[in-house]
């Protein structure tokens, strides 16, 4: 799918998508729970239905209707290799959860997963008696329990996605387990596993030295649990609106522990002054984030615990007059893409000016982009990143492979248009 970008006002209310990473982690939890867990308001994108493939293969029930995914617990390998797709957080969560049965499970996946790094995981699921070996650091990975509990230490400098598989599987281990974590990264989405493990009736307690202790033995609980808004895709609506138009975004928690909720911090420091307005008919005084577009000045924000966010806001930051500064781009080498390298190709391409200074990337806007034709290249942040960005442009964006938006946000382009942009799908021949 070939998209074209035109400049646009974009003007009127949208739902902000369901949260893949709340999705992705009540999915397990629901596979570990006795009974039957019923997710409202569930992430349709191919991450969230690659978890839900892996827990059927794995041994849960699951059906999905319109408004709901259902759940039916119980850890009892039916098929392998596990297919992540192109889902890090599964790749990296699910080995410690098969490796609490006793039969070999090999996991895979797709597209880019297949060159992410995965060999992190095999010294702390050796140590808690499980066996584990990568394919020299890569999936496929093959897995053999029965996990055990104890000591290890987990380097979370990273990802703490394999942190995140071992405080979720460990609970079920025989033995009490504590984990060191050295550097740990994206606290904030250590803090969302804790939450939603806590919703499924488990616990972890975080040390006051960074490490945890898990007691074993314990059981999860089913639940009925509904997945909030994901504030990861949202951040690319929200910047819609401060470059080009008066929108309001719903369905976002503001106390969320999602990482990516920080947008809001950019979007202050940038000029745009979004606010919690009521929307009619909603349950609360805070059921939206409203945005208009604004006069944008250059801010300076800490990404190493959201690495997500750089793509939206360096969109954000071509449209800002000055020089912003985005911190923390040592954790953009294993996404998707190089993103690093990808953010400054595409923009450079269409006319912006983005530079990397060591672990910053340097934007230099307040000039309108020149437009052009960029790729994705796989990378569904980068094409809704290239679409946003377009929005300002003095003449059209074409992306080209702009189907990747499924892997997080497929409604993406359709809510785009509905709130007024003029997104227009090219046969692959008319991309150039």
């Amino acid at each position: 799918m070939n998209i074209r970008m035109h400049a646009s006002t974009v003007a009127g209310t949208v739902a902000a998508p369901a949260s893949k990473s709340v999705m992705i982690r009540a999915v397990a939890a629901a596979l570990l729970a006795t009974g039957r867990t019923v997710i409202r308001n569930p992430s349709r994108c191919d991450d969230a239905r690659a978890a839900l493939t892996v827990a059927r293969a794995l041994g849960a029930r699951v059906a999905v209707r319109r408004d709901r995914v259902t759940v039916t617990g119980g850890l009892a390998p039916v098929g392998t290799p596990l297919d992540c797709g192109e889902s890090g957080l599964a790749a990296r969560l699910f080995p410690a959860i098969a490796a609490l049965g006793v039969s070999e499970v090999t996991i895979t996946g797709r597209g880019s997963l297949l060159r992410r790094p995965l060999g992190l995981i095999e010294p702390p699921l050796r140590q808690l008696g499980a066996e584990c070996a990568s394919t020299n650091g890569h999936l496929p990975l093959r897995v053999r329990g029965p996990l055990q509990g104890g000591q290890t230490e987990v380097n979370g400098a990273l990802t703490s996605q394999f942190l995140t598989g071992l405080l979720m599987a460990l609970p079920l281990a025989p033995q009490d387990s504590v984990l060191s974590v050295c550097g740990l990264a994206s606290r904030p989405y250590i803090d969302l596993t804790l939450a939603v493990m806590r919703s499924f009736g488990v616990t972890a307690e975080h040390e006051e030295d960074g490490g945890f202790r898990i007691r074993g033995n314990q059981r999860y609980r089913a639940a009925d649990c509904i997945v909030e808004g994901d504030w990861s895709g949202a951040a690319f609506l929200l910047v819609a609106g401060a470059v080009a138009g008066d929108i309001v975004v719903t369905g976002l928690d503001p106390a969320s522990t999602q990482a990516d909720r920080r947008v809001m911090n950019a979007l202050v420091a940038a000029g745009a002054a979004p606010e919690w307005n009521a929307v009619p008919g909603g349950p609360s005084a805070m059921d939206g984030v409203r945005i208009s577009r604004a006069d944008l000045c250059a801010f300076e924000i800490d990404l190493t615990d959201a690495p997500d966010l750089f793509p939206p806001l360096v969109a954000l930051a071509v449209h800002a007059r000055g020089r912003s500064v985005l911190g923390g781009a040592e954790r953009l080498a294993h996404k998707e893409s190089d993103r690093a390298t990808a953010l400054i190709r595409m923009f450079t391409r269409l006319g912006g000016d983005v530079r990397r200074e060591g672990n910053v990337l340097v934007v230099a806007g307040g000039h309108r982009l020149a437009g052009g034709t960029v790729d994705a290249g796989g990378d569904h942040r980068m094409a809704m990143a290239a679409a946003v960005a377009a929005l300002g442009a003095s003449a059209p964006v074409t992306i080209v492979g702009a189907e990747c938006i499924r892997k997080s946000y497929p409604d993406f382009f359709a809510d785009l248009a509905t709130l007024g942009a003029r997104c227009v799908r090219l046969a692959a021949r008319s991309s150039q």
